[in-house]
């Protein structure tokens, strides 16, 4: 669950500028501002995904080593920028070939916690 609320703040921070570009409320920021606006939501990005590696790492009693860790916070990203992309900025489709690669990222979840 950290994980998912890790990465919808890290598609906030990342991506949540250009729909308020969009919208005109951050049409005339400087790119300084926009860092700083990114950065304070990337803030409770950290929040989240600091405590999901440290409680789900193997080394420090977790299930998971580093790389299931990584594999699976990437799927968990894809998975949250599709909904939120269809959300904000709903112009943007998902095509078969987008649906493939995240496909592909799923069966990487599966490689890597194959023994």
């Amino acid at each position: 669950m950290l994980l998912v609320l890790s990465n919808v703040f890290m598609t906030l921070a990342w991506y949540g500028h250009l729909k308020l570009q969009q919208n005109g409320v951050a049409q005339h920021w400087p790119l300084l501002g926009v860092i700083a606006f990114s950065w304070g939501i990337a803030f409770f990005e950290y929040c989240c995904q600091v405590p999901a590696n440290r409680l789900g790492f193997d080394g420090n009693g977790g299930p998971f080593n580093l790389v299931q860790l990584k594999v699976i916070q990437e799927c968990i990203s894809l998975a949250v920028f599709a909904i939120i992309a269809n959300i904000l900025f709903q112009g943007q489709q998902l095509h078969w070939n987008h649906i493939l690669a995240f496909l592909l990222i799923v069966c990487a979840v599966y490689l890597v916690f194959m023994k």
